[in-house]
């Protein structure tokens, strides 16, 4: 076999052995195709007049959602990480409980319930789903910054004193490349944790793939639920998937 051949050969099945990438393609082809499925919601649910949700497209909602989930998902890790970074410091040390019990308080309250409140003063739409997902989100992220820095080595610290750091250089190019891997797995589960809970968004007026849920839900509709479904789970794997390739790329770093 000819040297080029080989390589190609090598490179395809490099390529085939991703799931993150068949799985990724799963995601296109059921935000495209969803529409055409009318043939298969007919077998699973043949008493339902409307088998496909028509309000908006797929493709629609699925951006809608990623835009409320990468919002909040940044919201929630500034303020996880900026916290975290607080609290880790010897002048906010001793507010580091409180600044905790505060961030596990706010993950206590309900997302619907902080809809409720929001919607008063923010009104309807994405602004108070906004809000919700991001006081729930903080959690993982803020847990995730203080045991990453709190884990950083001290001899790592000292060395970094004795060749003249100041506090900034030593946060940004001792401490948080080396809490990294950890504030990328509180980040990681908060954006999942947000994929899901954004189809809640929908019960406040803001377009997300909880559109078809919520409406299939109030009608009796299954094929809506389980369009939106479907293509949330999916959405939620994709992206686990790709923080899981990010956390090798940190891991060979």
């Amino acid at each position: 076999m000819r040297p080029d051949a080989a390589a190609a050969l090598s490179a395809a099945g490099r390529f085939a052995r991703r799931p993150g990438l068949w799985l990724f393609l799963l995601l296109v082809a059921a935000i495209f195709l969803m529409p055409s499925a009318g043939i298969l919601f007919h077998a699973l649910f043949p008493d339902d007049r409307h088998l496909i949700y028509s309000r908006a497209t797929f493709l629609e909602l699925t951006l809608a959602h990623c835009q409320l989930v990468a919002l909040s998902s940044l919201a929630a890790a500034a303020a996880g990480i900026g916290l975290g970074v607080f609290a880790t410091r010897e002048s906010g040390r001793e507010f580091a409980p409180v600044v905790r019990a505060m961030a596990a308080i706010g993950q206590t309250f309900p997302p619907v319930a902080v809809l409720a409140l929001a919607i008063p003063a923010l009104g309807y739409g994405a602004p108070p789903a906004l809000a919700a997902l991001a006081l729930y989100a903080a959690l993982p992220v803020l847990e995730g910054s203080i045991t990453g820095l709190d884990g950083v080595p001290a001899s790592a610290r000292d060395a970094a004193r004795g060749i003249g750091f100041s506090p900034f250089e030593l946060l940004w190019r001792i401490e948080l490349p080396l809490a990294a891997p950890f504030i990328l797995a509180g980040l990681r589960t908060a954006v999942i944790i947000n994929i899901g809970t954004a189809t809640i968004a929908s019960s406040a007026g803001a377009l997300s793939l909880g559109s078809p849920i919520l409406e299939g839900l109030s009608a009796a509709n299954p094929a809506y639920v389980v369009e939106g479904g479907i293509i949330a789970a999916l959405l939620a794997i994709c992206v686990d998937r790709g923080f899981d390739w990010l956390s090798e790329l940190l891991k060979q770093k």
